[in-house]
């Protein structure tokens, strides 16, 4: 119902019938009292009756509702130039163009009402009837002139005048530009072809030509909006891509500016708040980043934003508390944001910087915990219990030893001679390899793991590691002895000596090493073992291969082929 008597109000305006105009706009507030392009059409039919008072209050109340539209503006200065508040109405008019500096009806207005008389002597009306669009408005709005408007010769000569209000009297005899002034002064004028044209209503001579309302709005209250938003987001895109730009080019101040004034057009994108919080990364003002990225969550989640968007905004703010991150603790908040960023969206950078500040955070950690004395003491301690045999109490200790000095190859060797006590072999093994990654020359190294791997019946590898040791101290004993002890398991094999049980236990565990595995599904291997069996003098050929000969001794050595 408010549509239908807003559409016949507009009619009613087309026509300039304004007091139907304002009967009908009257009759749709009534309805929807709330609809501020009602006022505003309202406003603009009062002022065409030049009844500026209630286009004022119309005005007002269209700024009221719809504070953030620049057309009320645009009434509101009308209303005020028609009351001759020529200060006023410069005011609105740049309250108006604040909101779209680049409206052109409004920058007309606001040069009327500056150049509107304030006290001195009148102006011309004559010559500013032509002055400002409003000219081609009301010349649209009267239906006597309208039809001139199809004329292009018409249209030249209004142009011709409007560029030059001096030139009026060259015209003076064209009755369409004689009846054309009387719509633009709102008086009415008479006279033959060839006399002088006289004008009635002399009184309207001595007044302002008042400014012509706008033409009434076409577009539904929903069409508008989705039409003003559309301009808006084309200028939010347009500030974020010169923001880019800036970026690029290091220019970090505008790039802020051009940002900022995007999601002053657009507070519906997000992005805009993450590429902020990006400049302010680079910068080094970490907490302007936080704040933004921050919003740009909060926003985010109201809006329904795609979830990799969060997930950036929550990345970009874990990045900022790695930057100012001082103690191991610092970098809790910001594993946090990353294990957050992960649940909105799984993404490999993300996932790479949550690694690297979980890694920052464990070796900050150890240099906080660093402390060699303390590190000493309780290795002391823990060889106090390994020569009680209190094996478990001992291995406590050597960990603590090396927490606080985890350079000490001494501690993982003692904790490796517990792990092996407690047939802990496997974690026995790693400590014995630690020590000989931290000091390749630490003798006691090489003798934990080749006793290990011994323990473990894997008597190649066992003589391997002694022998290792032995380039970096050939005299030592318990090497010797090591390798001793392997060569004659091997050689028990060689010679067959084995029992059953043990035989198929170290074919097992041997069918378990990648490299026997390797061997044997070679096909040139598998060859010259049917030819051991089947073939002497193949045999022999092959025996003459060192790398053949190399493979056949790791198999015997593993009880996978014997030597009779």
């Amino acid at each position: 119902m408010a549509e239908e008597a807003k559409s016949k109000g507009n009619a009613a305006f087309s026509s300039g019938d304004y007091a139907t105009a304002i009967t009908q706009f009257t009759e749709a507030i009534k309805l929807a009292p709330t609809n501020h392009v009602l006022y505003s059409n309202r406003s603009a039919s009062y002022a065409s009756l030049h009844r500026y008072e209630e286009a004022l209050s119309d005005a007002k109340k269209t700024v009221e509702l719809k504070p953030d539209w620049s057309k009320g503006y645009s009434r509101l200065g009308a209303a005020y130039i028609g009351l001759s508040q020529f200060n006023e109405a410069a005011d609105a008019y740049k309250r108006g163009l604040e909101i779209d500096p680049s409206n052109e009806t409004l920058k007309s207005g606001l040069a009327d009402a500056t150049r509107s008389p304030r006290g001195g002597a009148k102006s011309n009306p004559f010559v500013d009837a032509f002055q400002g669009p409003e000219m081609w408005a009301k010349l649209t709005a009267d239906p006597g002139t309208r039809v001139y408007l199809q004329q292009p010769d018409f249209v030249k000569t209004m142009q011709e005048i409007q560029k030059n209000p001096s030139n009026l009297n060259l015209y003076m005899k064209d009755k369409r530009v004689m009846q054309a002034l009387g719509v633009l002064l709102n008086v009415k004028m008479s006279g033959s072809g060839g006399e002088d044209t006289e004008m009635k209503e002399a009184d309207d001579l001595r007044k302002e030509a008042e400014p012509e309302p706008e033409a009434m709005e076409e577009l539904s209250e929903e069409e508008r909006e989705k039409k003003e938003r559309k301009e808006r987001k084309e200028k939010a895109l347009k500030e974020k891509e010169e923001g880019n730009g800036a970026y690029k080019k290091k220019d970090f101040e505008r790039a802020i500016e051009c940002y900022t004034k995007a999601m002053e057009f657009d507070d519906e994108d997000i992005s805009y708040l993450t590429n902020r919080a990006a400049v302010y990364l680079e910068m080094g003002k970490y907490n302007e980043c936080i704040g933004d990225c921050d919003k740009a969550v909060e926003r985010g989640r109201e809006l329904r934003s795609d979830f990799k968007m969060i997930a950036r905004a929550l990345t970009r703010k874990g990045s900022a508390l790695v930057k100012m991150a001082k103690c191991s603790k610092d970098f809790e908040p910001a594993i946090e944001t990353f294990q957050k960023a992960l649940t909105e969206h799984r993404n490999p950078d993300t996932l790479k910087k949550l690694n690297d500040a979980e890694k920052a955070k464990k070796e900050l950690e150890q240099q906080e915990y660093f402390d060699p004395k303390i590190a000493e003491e309780e290795r002391e301690k823990g060889n106090g219990f390994f020569k009680e045999q209190k094996y478990p109490e001992a291995v406590k200790h050597y960990s603590e030893a090396i927490k606080r000095n985890p350079n000490d190859v001494r501690a993982y060797s003692n904790r490796a001679a517990c792990y092996t006590k407690l047939g802990a072999l496997p974690e026995g093994l790693k400590d014995a390899e630690k020590c000989i990654e931290l000091d390749p020359s630490f003798t006691k190294g090489y003798n934990r793991k080749g006793a290990i791997q011994f323990f473990m019946k894997e008597y190649d590898k066992a003589m391997e590691t002694y022998q290792e040791g032995l380039k970096h101290d050939a005299k030592n004993q318990e090497l010797l002895d090591g390798v001793k002890r392997c060569v004659e398991q091997i050689n028990k094999a060689n010679r067959g000596d084995l029992t059953p049980d043990e035989l198929k236990e170290r074919q097992a565990k041997a069918m378990q090493d990648p490299e026997v595995q390797n061997i044997l599904s070679d096909p040139v291997m598998r060859q010259v073992l049917v030819d051991f069996q089947e073939n002497p003098k193949a045999a022999q050929e092959h025996m003459k291969n060192p790398m053949v000969m190399n493979k056949i001794q790791k198999l015997v050595s593993a009880g996978i082929v014997q030597v009779r």
